[in-house]
């Protein structure tokens, strides 16, 4: 089958894309990975490897996809036609050819567009969905996931990322398309119904975060002469994190050999700002001028990760549970001294991140909720009960880096995250207390919590089965303890279904099932075992309570290893 689906490629690409699949045609197992499968639309819409072949991201997965959310549109009828669709993209390869693409698919189907002039951020697409009105919006980027991949994202008209239900018809109509070649799939270069947008959307963006600063005072005071180091890692946050900090007015130095919109990350050997090597210029730069923090942004700037200098004059980098909790601290002590906290405001974390929030929550009487993971999952907390009026949304993160503060954008925003935490560095700073400083505070007062994520890599076609046959595999182990920690309670999110192992009660959770298993530890720790959604990797996260660092790092290789054993 893959083999008929390999010739026919041949025959329909152009000449120049020919020579790439000839190139492959000695290579059995190449061959067999492009065409033995499609390449997966699901709720993060599609992810993956640059090339040729239905397994691959490529024009033509591209259309075949953009098609379907066509059809989807059009069964919704005349007015959603209407409305549109808004269309970003970012600085990866081929980026803009996929958003072009997508554009005239919608247009030839009769559908608005309106498409980014250039590369905007997830979060800039995310409020232009809402400003616009638009029915959905579509964002061409893999995230922080390495040069060679990327990625096709689907918004509903909340700007949230595409519901399950909602993901779930697109795929039927994708199925009904057939193949990439389909006669379905309508395209034209006349571009009846596109429009472009640019600086009237970013205008209106830049002061929906201006009204979320919460120090304009300490930033008079320091923001001009504080020393921070910025860089997008050739993103496109280059343009966004720089204006609204000018416009704030908070002095930035920026990594200049990393300011370029380069598809190749040449400078990086992944383009993940959460991880400290990705920051080594950020860090030596901050090393020549004296500075303490350095941030930067992934290249769809969704992301944010952060290093700071310790007691010691050393560079750390923090997690993003980490960074999380020192901006929900800042938010709710910023608003608690200015009586701003409302009386019925909320928090949102995914249920992988640190149980730290908890504490914090509790501490500044504020309600934290829990749902699963991935960002549309806070955007739908938002929608349920922000918009309806019933609470009021006041901050969310998940622990792999990505944040918001204000009800603009429903996806994480590293704009907003990079001048709030660049705000927060101005108030501790005019205070005479550093970030390190703060986040040791903290740890202090409510704990010391250690917190790990290992990923445990899959390749093949079935490697998301079989990833999720060892979290089922799980189901069955009964585990009491985990080095030396009782485990006290047990969730199968894939009912959902809380054990708790004390009583042997069992409840229902209120919140979407998922296939993943999380262990409660007896002192609010936990660890929770899941299949990525985005790639092939299965996700051991930790979260271990102790009274320093020291004491958790000795218990987390303890449980770790206890756990090692079970997984086996």
């Amino acid at each position: 089958m893959y083999k008929d689906l390999y010739q026919k490629w041949l025959s329909s690409v152009t000449c120049e894309e020919v020579n790439e699949l000839k190139s492959i045609a000695s290579d059995e197992k190449e061959v067999e990975y492009r065409f033995a499968k499609d390449v997966e639309f699901g709720t993060a819409g599609m992810r993956g490897l640059l090339g040729l072949g239905t397994n691959m991201l490529n024009v033509y997965t591209v259309k075949r996809a953009t098609q379907a959310l066509a059809d989807y549109i059009k069964s919704l009828g005349a007015d959603a036609c209407n409305r549109g669709v808004a269309i970003s993209f970012d600085t990866r390869l081929n980026s803009d050819v996929f958003a072009l693409a997508s554009a005239r698919v919608l247009s030839a189907n009769g559908i608005k567009a309106y498409l980014f002039d250039d590369v905007r951020p997830v979060p800039m697409l995310s409020f232009a969905v809402r400003h616009l009105n638009a029915v959905a919006g579509i964002m061409i980027t893999a995230s922080h996931n390495p040069k060679e991949y990327n990625g096709y994202k689907v918004y509903g008209e909340d700007g949230a990322q595409m519901s399950p239900e909602a993901t779930k018809v697109v795929v039927e109509y994708i199925n009904a398309i057939g193949d990439c070649f389909s006669d379905k799939i309508l395209y034209n270069e006349l571009d009846e119904n596109l429009t472009v947008i640019g600086k009237e959307v970013d205008e209106v963006y830049y002061q929906n975060l201006l009204s979320l600063s919460l120090s304009p005072d300490a930033v008079k005071k320091v923001g001009s002469s504080i020393k921070l180091v910025y860089t997008p890692v050739h993103g496109s946050g280059y343009v966004p994190v720089t204006t609204i900090l000018d416009k704030l007015g908070i002095n930035a130095t920026l990594v200049e050999e990393q300011l370029c919109k380069d598809p190749a990350f040449s400078t990086v050997k992944v383009p993940n700002p959460e991880n400290k090597e990705t920051l080594s210029m950020g860090i030596a730069l901050a090393d020549k001028i004296g500075a303490d923090v350095v941030f930067g942004t992934d290249p769809d700037c969704d992301r944010l990760g952060v290093v700071i200098r310790d007691d010691n004059g050393n560079f750390n980098a923090l997690s993003g549970n980490e960074v999380g909790v020192l901006l929900l601290d800042y938010i709710l002590l910023r608003l608690s001294e200015d009586g701003a906290i409302p009386s019925n405001g909320f928090i949102v974390k995914t249920f992988v991140t640190t149980s730290m929030v908890k504490a914090i929550a509790d501490n500044y009487g504020v309600e934290m909720m829990e749902t699963p993971v991935g960002f549309k999952f806070i955007g739908e907390k938002i929608k349920l009960f922000d918009d309806t009026g019933k609470k009021k949304y006041i901050f969310g993160f998940e622990e792999s880096c990505g944040y918001l503060r204000g009800t603009h954008a429903r996806d994480k925003d590293a704009v907003v995250a990079s001048m709030l935490f660049a705000e927060m560095v101005c108030y501790y700073t005019q205070k005479g207390v550093s970030v390190f400083e703060r986040l040791s505070a903290l740890y202090n007062k409510y704990g010391y919590y250690y917190g790990n994520t290992i990923s445990v890599a899959f390749s093949g076609l079935n490697a998301m089965k079989e990833m999720n046959a060892v979290v089922d595999s799980m189901k069955t182990k009964v585990i009491t303890s985990l080095g030396g920690v009782k485990v006290v309670g047990i969730r199968d999110y894939s009912i959902p279904e809380r054990l708790d192992t004390i009583t042997g009660k069992k409840e229902k959770i209120d919140i979407l099932a998922t296939n993943c298993v999380y262990y409660e530890l007896e002192n609010g720790g936990f660890v929770c075992l899941r299949p990525s959604g985005t790639e092939p990797k299965l996700k051991i996260y930790y979260t271990v309570i102790a009274k320093d660092k020291a004491s958790a790092v000795k218990v987390y290789e303890e449980i770790k290893s206890d756990f090692d054993k079970v997984l086996k």
